[in-house]
Formats: C-alpha cells, structure tokens, sequence
C-alpha cells in the first residue's frame, strides 16, 4: 500500500475514535534501536518508545533471535497447557519482584487486563468492594480500568463503577490545596484518609496507583507521599497495588520497579508495555495467599502465549546484563539536566519532573498563572515532527511533553534530541507568532 492508502485505510475502516498525533498522520515504515523511518525513508529519533513500551530499542537482535527460534517451536497452546517459556519467565519474575515477595504471577495481553485482574484479585481476597484511585490516573481502557481512570478525555461512554473513589493526586506543581511542598506536609497523602472515611464504607478492597502518573503527564510525588499513603490503605483493610505499566523494567533508574524508589511493598503489582518491548503481555504479580483467593478455574487464552513470554523474559534477561537500569538512572540524570537547560532558555516551559529515563516537560503560557500552553503545545509537536524527534504529549490538559527513549541510548543520543528539541521550540514559537 502507497503512504495514501494506508491513511485512506485507517479513515474508511478503523473507529474513529483511534486517534493520531500530528495534522497529517505519520506513516510509520519501520524500525531499529532508537530510529523510526517513515514511509517517505526520513529518519526520527524516537523519544518516546511506542508510548513507553521500546524499553531494548526496536527489533533488538537478542530478543528477536529468541522470538523467532521459539516461534519456529511453539506459537501457541492456550494457558490450559504447561509449557517452559510461560514458567521461566514466572520464575525469573518471582526473584525480581519488590522485597521478593510476589511470587505468583497471572499472564494477560495488556496493562488494562492486568489491572482488570489486580482489582478481581483484591476483592476476592479482602471480601471488601471498594477502590480507592487517584485523580488523573489512566489504568487503561476497559469500562472498569475507565472508572478508574480519572480524567475525563479517557472516560468513554457510561464507564461509572460502584465502588470506586478518586483520591487527589500529588501533583506538587499545580497542588489540589494551593500548597506548597515541603511546608505542606504531603497534606494529599493525608487526604487519602478522608476519602476513605467519607466516601466508602470504610473498608476498602484496594488502592491503585501508578508510581509516576504515565498519561497524567508523568506526576512525580514527594518521597514521602506513597509510604503514608501505603500505611492508611493497610489500615482501612485494603491492599496496595502498584500500577507499573509505564514505571517498570528499570526505566525510574536503579531499580526494577518504580514504587521500590519509594521505599513501599505493594501487595499486587501490574505491569505490560516495556515487558514485551512491543510484543503484546500484561502482568498481574501478587503474594501466594493473596492470588490463591482467586478460586475457582480460569483461563486467558492468549494470556502466557509462548511467543510473549519468551520475549519478556528476554527483554528482562536483556536490561539485566546490560545494566540497564543503571544507564536509565545515569543517562537520565543527563537527559534531566538538557531539559532544565531548555526551561532557563524558554519561559514557556513551566515544570520539568520525573525519574530515569521518564521525563516531562509541562508547558505553559505564562509561569505566573501557569495557564496550560496548549495550542502552543500542538505548534511544538508538529514543529517535533519537521525536526525528526518523535516524543508524547499528555497532561490533563494537553500540555506536557512526554519523553521516554529506549533503556539503552547514550548521552549522544540526548545531546542530538536535545539539539533537535532547541530548534524545535524556536520553530513554534516562530509559527505561532505569524498566526
């Protein structure tokens, strides 16, 4: 098919609803390490990983020989059949899994089924309902990850579930109380017990939330937000799940997973995205006698799949001689240093946050209101675009730049974004002065 025909293609038979970044869909051609080509052969930097999900680079050779040698094996047997791709990778899951305790794990194709399974799990081993979310979480697109989800773009169709409650969030720089951390005392934290006395029944099956919020537009808490926290959900009978989706696999740098920089043991941990480098798998990990409540018989059918797992557990084996997560905490800290460099140079940049290889950039019209920048931001993708460098946007209100490159790029690769990423700004900030 030309680059007009699949674009045609997607109009006339795909939803609608499938939306695309830029004017003019970019027509994805292929892919390797940190470059994306389109279909017109120009070459990108991808700053962004297929929405937080090339955690080796793209068609890594080591994960791609074992894919195609298992594949030559097996392709499929459906999860009422044992077989060694599916156990080995559970194996090496249980001696990675935060403080080592969750040994158990229940193979899906997606963050959103892992998390729909997280919540089931909760509520089996409790007997408890009730769920407690944080305000402009994304836990995917299923109608219960919707109701858990808290922003509104991302809620589609009547998506209301019983049961569930949001939380603020720890968004230090737009603070839901007008304060200011450390003065304030993590007063969000806090208010978690409120909402649970207030709005539930006061005991709660679970509490749900991504380490850094991913599609909120990567919110980094105050170190001392989760583990309070942690403590009124255990009090409140509810059971802690760390939503790692877009936080694991090394990318907050230095550890696995990214509630272990925050010093917590969560009792389920969910995760998808940079497991499979861009093979389809979801994660739901939980203590023996948390997933040993789910009784009964139950089946995923591509849930496990060979081919999956055996990519997963080559990803894992991948960041793990190569030091990955050490390179996402040192790179990272570079990366975050060019970004704090663009914020001095360019007022519209309002707050740079995040961890490793996670960062963001929220923009904003004036740094005094703190206005979202958002017509400005659409200026800047497209500008992103003309230069070659392929990054996220999100935020709740369309506003931040999300950046997210492959575990194992080098400072070199900063130094060319950050280059790009200059010019990029000038070219919007020049566009939208003649509009």
């Amino acid at each position: 098919m030309t680059k007009e025909e699949i674009v045609l293609a997607n109009r006339d038979y795909l939803f609608p609803s499938i939306f695309h970044y830029y004017k003019e869909p970019l027509v994805v051609s292929h892919a390797k390490d940190q470059y994306v080509w389109d279909a017109d052969g120009n070459q990108y930097l991808d700053f962004f990983g297929g929405i937080v999900t090339i955690s080796v680079g793209h068609c890594n050779d080591d994960v791609n020989r074992k894919v195609h040698a298992q594949m030559d094996r097996l392709q499929h047997v459906s999860t009422v059949f044992a077989n060694e791709p599916q156990a080995a990778l559970a194996k090496k899951l249980a001696t990675i899994s935060p403080g080592g305790k969750l040994t158990k794990s229940f193979f899906t194709n997606s963050g959103t089924e892992a998390n729909e399974t997280a919540i089931l799990t909760a509520r089996c081993y409790t007997g408890s309902t009730e769920v407690v979310a944080l305000r402009y979480a994304y836990h995917g697109r299923s109608s219960l990850a919707m109701g858990l989800t808290a922003q509104s773009n991302w809620r589609l169709g009547p998506v209301t579930q019983a049961g569930v409650v949001h939380a603020v969030n720890a968004y230090c720089y737009r603070c839901p109380f007008g304060l200011t951390y450390p003065s304030c005392e993590v007063k969000c934290a806090q208010d978690v017990e409120e909402v649970i006395r207030t709005t539930t029944s006061g005991r709660i099956a679970a509490f749900i939330a991504e380490p850094i919020q991913g599609v909120g537009g990567f919110v980094t808490p105050p170190k001392e937000y989760f583990p309070i926290v942690a403590d009124i959900v255990k009090k409140y009978g509810g059971l802690f799940i760390s939503d790692e989706v877009q936080t694991g696999w090394g990318r907050t740098g230095g550890k696995w997973f990214g509630i272990e920089q925050w010093g917590v043991q969560p009792d389920i941990l969910t995760s998808a995205k940079g497991l499979g480098n861009g093979t389809p798998i979801g994660l739901t990990m939980a203590r023996p006698e948390i997933a040993d409540s789910l009784k009964g018989a139950t089946i995923s059918t591509f849930g496990g799949n060979p081919i999956a797992t055996t990519a997963a557990k080559a990803v894992i084996d991948f960041i793990d001689d190569h030091n990955l997560s050490i390179n996402a905490a040192e790179v990272g800290a570079y990366l975050r240093g060019k970004l704090e460099e663009l914020k001095d140079k360019f007022p519209i940049i309002g707050d740079v946050r995040g961890m490793g290889l996670m960062q963001a950039i929220e923009l904003v019209e004036d740094r005094e209101s703190k206005k979202p920048a958002t017509a400005q931001t659409l200026a800047l993708m497209e500008a992103t675009r003309e230069n070659r460098i392929l990054l996220g946007k999100g935020g709740y209100y369309g506003n931040v730049l999300r950046i997210s490159p492959p575990l194992n790029i080098g400072k070199t690769d900063v130094d060319e974004f950050a280059r790009l990423l200059d010019a990029s700004f000038v070219k919007a900030q020049t566009a939208m002065a003649v509009a």
